[in-house]
C-alpha cells in the first residue's frame, strides 16, 4: 500500500498538479502510513510541508466542528433535530425547515450567496440568508448549501451562549487531544500554516480562504477551521470508536450516517446508492462516509475495515482551476485497492 500510494502523490507534486500535501492512512492494529509532500510559497521563499503543517480545512469544518457541536447539544437536550429552525433562530421565517434538514443539505436553501471578494463590504450575512426564499420544499431534494451550515453554527452559539470556536474547543477538540485544530490560528502558528491562494499578489496564510467565513470573522459553521492531518486522524478514529471518549452517545453518532438523502447523512457524505457518486470514487463500499473541502482537503472513513484516510492539500495555491476533485477520487480508490478486502 505505502509504495504505490506514495508514488502516486509524489508524482502529482512533481508534475505540478499539487503544491504539496500530507497523507495519513490508518487501519486497526497500529497500521499507519504518514507522509508530507512538496512545498508552498510565502512570496519570498519556498516553505516545505511537514507532518505538523496546518491546512485550511474549508468545508471539512462542517463535519469536524458544526456537526459534533449540534449533536452534542442534541444529546444534552438543548436542541432537537426535528424542531423547526425558527425555534432557535426566530428571524428565520421558513417554519417548515427543521434542524435535520439543514444538516442534510435538504432545507431548500440555495447553495450560496452571490459571490463577493473577501474585501467587499456587504450587508450582514445572516440577514442575507434570512431573506432567501427556498428553492425546493424541505426534504424533497438535496442541494449542498453553505447557508444552512452557517445557520447551524449560529444556532450553536445562541443555544450554548458562547462562540462556536470556544464551544468545540472545550467540548470536542480538547477531549479528543486535537491540540492543533483551531479557528483563526494566532501569530505563533503562522509559520506552520500552509498558504492557500494569492489575492492581490499576496498569499493568504493563517487567515481563512472562504470569503463568507472571512467576513464573519473567521469563525462560521461552514468554513474557517485549520488542523493537522494527525488531528483529523484522531477525529476519524473517534467516529470509528465513539465510546472512547464518550462525548456524544454512539447511537446519535450512528444516526448521522443512518438515513442518507441523495448521498447525504447528517453533515457527512454517505455511500448508500450507486446513483450518487461520492467524492472518494465508486469502489468504496456502502456505509463509508466522508467529506471534502474546497482548498483541497478530504477525510474518508470505511467502517468495515476500520480505515481512515486523511488527505490535506493546499491545491488552490496554484489558483482555483485545479484537478483536485479528480485527484482525490483517484487517491481514495487507490488506497482502498491496496488495503484489500474487509
Amino acid at each position: 500500500m505505502n509504495s504505490r500510494v506514495d508514488r502516486l502523490v509524489q508524482g502529482w507534486v512533481e508534475q505540478g498538479l499539487l503544491p504539496g500535501a500530507v497523507l495519513d492512512i490508518t487501519l486497526p492494529g497500529g497500521v499507519r502510513f504518514q507522509k508530507a509532500y512538496g512545498s508552498y510559497s510565502d512570496e519570498t521563499k519556498k516553505c516545505s510541508i511537514h507532518l505538523d503543517t496546518l491546512f485550511d480545512l474549508a468545508s471539512l469544518t462542517k463535519v469536524t466542528a458544526t456537526l459534533p457541536a449540534i449533536l452534542l447539544l442534541a444529546a444534552q437536550g438543548s436542541i432537537s433535530l426535528d424542531d423547526p429552525v425558527h425555534n432557535y433562530l426566530p428571524a428565520f421565517r421558513h417554519a417548515q425547515v427543521k434542524v435535520r434538514h439543514l444538516l442534510q443539505h435538504a432545507s431548500g436553501l440555495p447553495p450560496d450567496l452571490p459571490y463577493r471578494t473577501r474585501f467587499e463590504k456587504r450587508p450582514t450575512i445572516l440577514t442575507e440568508i434570512f431573506e432567501k426564499e427556498l428553492i425546493f420544499q424541505p426534504g424533497e431534494e438535496m442541494r449542498y448549501s453553505d447557508l444552512g451550515m452557517i445557520l447551524l453554527g449560529t444556532m450553536v452559539e445562541r443555544t450554548a451562549g458562547k462562540p462556536l470556536d470556544e464551544f468545540v474547543k472545550k467540548h470536542i477538540f480538547n477531549p479528543l487531544g486535537m491540540q492543533d485544530t483551531v479557528f483563526n490560528p494566532g501569530p505563533e502558528l503562522t509559520a506552520r500554516v500552509a498558504a492557500t491562494e494569492a489575492v492581490n499578489d499576496t498569499f493568504i496564510r493563517g487567515e481563512v480562504h472562504d470569503e463568507k467565513s472571512f467576513q464573519l470573522g473567521g469563525v462560521s459553521g461552514s468554513a474557517g477551521l485549520f488542523a493537522t492531518a494527525d488531528d483529523l486522524t484522531r477525529y476519524a478514529r473517534w467516529w470509528l470508536s465513539p465510546e472512547s471518549p464518550a462525548i456524544i452517545p454512539s447511537w446519535l453518532m450512528q444516526e448521522a450516517k443512518a438515513y442518507p438523502v441523495r448521498g447525504r447523512g447528517l453533515g457527512w457524505e454517505v455511500i448508500h446508492d450507486p446513483k450518487f457518486v461520492p467524492s472518494c470514487g465508486m469502489s468504496w463500499p456502502a456505509g463509508s462516509f466522508g467529506h471534502t473541502g474546497f482548498t483541497g482537503t478530504s477525510l474518508w472513513i470505511e467502517p468495515q475495515r476500520g480505515l481512515s484516510v486523511v488527505f490535506l492539500t493546499n491545491a488552490i495555491h496554484y489558483g482555483r482551476n485545479t484537478k483536485i476533485r479528480e485527484l482525490r477520487s483517484i487517491l481514495h480508490e487507490t488506497v482502498l485497492s491496496t488495503v484489500g478486502p474487509a
